[in-house]
């Protein structure tokens, strides 16, 4: 390509440049309070021949401005997104994640002719909005990187930036300006609420508490950078005296003249030829949201003030403030407002009484997953029979719509006249509401109210498995069906086993508290019962809970509750599922009256496959069919460590191991017989006598 196509392709990127100005003051004057992002690039014609890289922004006078970011080209990754009026929000109240936006051009950082680092500015608006007030997690930093990709970056106090691995090391390459709000061992002189200069790593070459330096009196002011409140940031870098300073000041308080934190280093050793520049934040076990509202970058020059007047709102934080009385009307009217705020105070107490709960001072500490009462009595039209889904010992299920957010959930509602250990139990459900896993219903959290405790759940459309099953259902499930809920109740029990940071013991393992969603995806749920504990220490519960049919021989004689008695429950689970019968049958005759001794009567004979509900018809998996009641009969053992693990059922139904042949078990039926005498058998005792057995094994409660 000769120079003459050179300079007549140059010419016309100019004219291009000078008429996307001319548009950005235009759109500008017609003074709309849109988000807008300007662009200057003002490229010398020579430069730009020379160096034929459209991509690539050059060495020249490099400008950009976000007065909103609506319309900005960034490259995002992670929790990164821009919101609807504008905001780049880098991370929400998501924990343990990460966020990134970098403008997506390199920046060309050093003089081509000697190889230093050129001045360069910025500044931006930002604001860090805590999910709990006063507890901040972790902070935002504006970033030189030589890759937009920052590879293998962690959250919590790596900001995102670094891993433990890299952390430091010379080869990072990598410049932050970090706004942090939680305390590191490496800021052992600055408070938890600083700003720092990071050089390759986050052990700050400088760091200086929150604050700023009035003009005026030139007295140091402090900031709390989690107050949610809008502060702005310049970082300024002069290449010939080698020195960044950072300073930061309130919302719409001019730049000080003093710095707040000021280092001398040559950053030619720290900086490549080319750099991206932009932002990153993390979160840990304290989530926390940050927000950029603008932001202007410039190289060699001072980088644009923002307007702040067109910068984007941030959402509303608590309710809006009520509105003084201005002014005292005259009498009359005086007289009928006291009238109407009698009348008023008359209905607000009647009214409070018919929703009044409880709400002790430990509770507020669990404020997002406490519900109010008068929600879900709107939710619930009530709690008339007609959004009843079913009930039980512990209690009766209503459908219901949130008034606020229209989410489906639903609402069990649970006596409770004791307070005693009712502080622990609510502890454990609101970590139990951490819980995350396709196949368990997710409690969203609870209410207490004059001696009832009401649970919030996911509504599952489909209600629960024991319908689809046992008196005639309308709707029989295949086998297929059966057999993917029956994998989905297995993965569930796995996670809640060994995969979530605490072992949950669910307690109550049952087709009834399994639910089925929209597809008939199997989702264990009701964890009312439910108990945590850390992995590797010893379970601790004494009172025997759950439900006869599904309790382990040694809990009834112990009342201790393990991962094993949870197996049991399961094994009589998968019994149920395959055979449609229940692990107890009242009315029937005294060889069919536990379920377990039925189907193993069946695998004596050679003819466990017999014992499959015959609802089944033909169309079924044969090989499948049996492996179920096998592991069945495996898992219901009277023996806890004859049983498999709940990972070890999951590598068995998947079919990454092979179920061993329970020939033992032929050799242990005095195991069976044991189980068996764990309940009333229908030999010695009548069934009002297993009733009355099942009233006093669970008198213990939790």
């Amino acid at each position: 390509m000769t120079l003459t196509v050179l300079y007549n392709i140059a010419r016309l990127q100019e004219s291009e440049i000078n008429k996307t100005k001319v548009g950005v003051r235009n759109w500008k004057s017609t003074e709309q309070k849109t988000q807008t992002m300007v662009y200057k690039l003002e490229l010398p014609l020579f430069v730009f021949v020379s160096l034929f890289l459209f991509t690539r922004v050059s060495s020249g006078d490099v400008s950009l401005t976000y007065n909103g970011f609506g319309s900005a080209n960034l490259s995002l990754d992670g929790l990164a997104q821009v919101t609807s009026n504008g905001l780049l929000l880098l991370t929400n109240w998501t924990e343990q994640q990460t966020g990134h936006a970098f403008y997506p051009n390199p920046v060309a950082f050093k003089n081509s002719t000697n190889g230093t680092v050129l001045s360069f500015s910025t500044t931006f608006v930002f604001a860090i909005i805590p999910r709990y007030p006063n507890l901040g997690g972790h902070g935002i930093a504006f970033v030189i990187a030589p890759t937009r990709d920052l590879p293998g970056v962690l959250p919590s106090t790596y900001l995102g930036l670094f891993n433990e691995n890299n952390n430091g090391n010379y080869s990072n390459h990598v410049l932050a300006v970090e706004l942090d709000t939680i305390f590191s061992s490496e800021f052992r002189d600055i408070n938890n609420n600083h700003a720092g200069i990071d050089i390759n790593g986050l052990e700050s070459a400088a760091a200086e508490p929150a604050g700023y330096y009035d003009n005026k009196t030139g007295r140091f002011i402090n900031l709390t950078l989690i107050s949610t409140r809008r502060m702005q940031v310049w970082v300024d870098y002069d290449g010939e005296k080698k020195r960044i300073s950072v300073t930061l000041a309130p919302f719409k308080v001019g730049k000080p003249k003093t710095p707040l934190v000021s280092l001398t280093r040559d950053l030619s050793a720290v900086l490549h030829d080319e750099m991206y520049v932009g932002f990153s934040s993390s979160t840990g076990s304290m989530s926390t949201s940050h927000y950029v509202l603008g932001w202007s970058f410039k190289l060699n020059g001072q980088a644009e003030d923002l307007d702040l007047s067109q910068l984007p709102m941030l959402p509303r934080i608590g309710g809006k403030k009520t509105s003084k009385v201005l002014t005292i009307g005259l009498p009359v009217i005086l007289i009928s407002l006291v009238s109407v705020a009698i009348s008023s105070t008359i209905y607000v107490i009647r009214r409070k009484r018919k929703f009044a709960e409880e709400l002790e001072d430990w509770e507020l500490d669990y404020g997002p997953h406490r519900f109010k009462f008068k929600d879900l009595y709107i939710a619930t039209n009530g709690f008339r029979d007609e959004e009843l889904l079913g009930s039980g010992g512990f209690g009766r299920v209503y459908k219901g719509v949130l008034p606020t957010t229209k989410i489906e959930i639903a609402v069990k509602r649970v006596s409770h006249e004791s307070r005693q250990g009712m502080r622990e139990f609510v502890a454990e459900i609101v970590s139990i509401g951490r819980l995350r896993h396709r196949n368990i219903v997710t409690l969203l959290g609870y209410c207490r109210r004059r001696g009832e405790l009401l649970l919030v759940y996911d509504c599952m459309p489909n209600g629960s498995l024991d319908k689809y099953l046992y008196d005639q259902p309308k709707v029989t499930l295949n086998w297929n069906q059966r057999f993917k809920i029956i994998k989905g109740v297995a993965a569930g029990l796995f996670y809640l086993h060994e995969e979530w940071e605490q072992v949950v013991i669910h307690r109550d393992v049952k087709a009834s508290n399994v639910l089925l969603d929209g597809e008939l995806n199997g989702r264990l749920g009701d964890f009312g019962l439910a108990r945590l504990y850390d992995h590797g220490t010893d379970p601790q519960t004494t009172h025997v809970s759950g439900t006869l049919g599904y309790l382990a021989p040694e809990h009834t004689r112990t009342g201790k509750a393990t991962t094993s008695t949870d197996v049991f429950a399961f094994g009589a689970f998968l019994l149920e599922v395959a055979c449609g019968r229940r692990p107890i049958e009242p009315r029937a005759p005294t060889e069919e009256l536990i379920l377990v001794d039925w189907v193993f009567s069946y695998w004596i004979r050679g003819e466990v496959i017999e014992a499959r509900d015959p609802n089944l018809g033909t169309d079924y998996v044969a090989e499948e069919v049996e492996m179920v009641l096998r592991l069945g009969l495996l898992c219901s053992h009277s023996d806890p460590f004859a049983r498999p693990s709940m990972r070890q059922v999951v590598q068995y139904l998947e079919g990454d191991a092979t179920l061993p042949y329970l020939s033992y078990i032929g050799r242990s039926r005095s195991g069976f017989d044991n189980f068996a005498m764990s309940y009333p058998s229908s030999s010695s005792k009548s069934y009002a006598q297993l009733s009355s057995v099942a009233a006093s094994l669970l008198s213990g409660g939790r």
